[in-house]
């Protein structure tokens, strides 16, 4: 068994186990190319091809002015802003997906009734692509979002109830009632927007029993962020409201920063404003250059 506050199953090789949604995070479902950087975007765009596909999209030409002017006022903690990519056809998508590429976020996030949420940042940050599918996997909406974190996210993690009451610890359990104790407290008196928190598990010693204990008081959550930065960070929401699991990974998929975090989302996943001026400043420069 790995270490890790969430651990994978015996014989796998995956850093985390804790999947709260039954979705390939491999598979990008979204049109356009999958992993398509900035470069990529660019390179694209310069085809003959893709002066064809511009031509038939008018309605990706009228779109592109209307999110850099949401990008260049967007402010950190205000309502995110969203444009619905309804009634567009597939070549509006296909292209939509060419010039958003896939950037270094994505998310799967479990919403009532079943419905699934998949979230994608673009090369440009602060600029999300999210879809929504029932239970059968239908899409039901698909919009352009810029947000500092999407609201589906937002929304999901608001739902997740507060951890009242603690059980009773097994026998070999060290350190984990100060621990739940202090998680309990620090969440229950967050509030949106303050500092989170952090508690290292290098830090002190936590047994076997201790981490089952945890995770099984914590339980699983309705969020599971990938964050492709500098090294790999996983984030999952666990079952209480306001506490994330957070672990930092190496090249080699092995766990060197093992965390909870109590707070909103972690700002691992989120935008800044300086990202949203960048990505207003790059999209404006791709729509006049090739969409005009």
């Amino acid at each position: 068994m790995k270490a890790g506050f969430w651990v994978a199953p015996e014989g796998e090789d995956g850093g985390v186990s804790m999947m709260p949604i039954g979705i390939d995070e491999t598979a990008s479902g979204f049109a356009g190319r999958s992993g398509l950087t900035g470069a990529g975007t660019i390179s694209f765009l310069a085809t003959a091809s893709a002066a064809d596909l511009i031509e038939r999209c008018p309605k990706v030409a009228a779109l592109l002015p209307q999110l850099v002017a949401a990008l260049e006022t967007q402010e950190v903690g205000s309502a995110s802003r969203l444009f619905d990519l309804a009634g567009f056809g597939a070549d509006d998508l296909t292209l939509i997906g060419e010039v958003l590429g896939e950037g270094e976020v994505s998310a799967t996030v479990a919403l009532p009734d079943g419905v699934i949420a998949q979230v994608q940042e673009s090369v440009m940050a602060g600029l999300w692509r999210v879809r929504f599918t029932d239970r059968d996997g239908r899409l039901v909406a698909d919009y352009v979002e810029v947000a500092t974190i999407p609201a589906a996210i937002d929304r999901a993690a608001r739902m997740v109830p507060v951890l009242a009451a603690i059980g009773t610890p097994p026998e070999g359990a060290m350190n984990v009632m100060p621990v739940l104790t202090e998680i309990r407290d620090r969440a229950g008196a967050h509030n949106t927007g303050a500092p989170s928190h952090t508690i290292t598990f290098s830090l002190f010693p936590m047994s076997e029993a201790d981490m089952e204990f945890l995770q099984n008081s914590l339980g699983p959550g309705p969020i599971r962020i990938l964050s492709r930065g500098y090294g790999t960070c996983r984030i999952v929401a666990t079952g209480a409201r306001n506490v994330w699991s957070v672990q930092f990974f190496n090249a080699m998929d092995t766990i060197v920063l093992d965390t909870l975090e109590i707070g909103d989302v972690p700002e691992t996943a989120c935008a800044a404003v300086e990202d949203f001026r960048d990505s207003a400043e790059r999209l404006k420069e791709i729509e006049e250059a090739y969409f005009r």
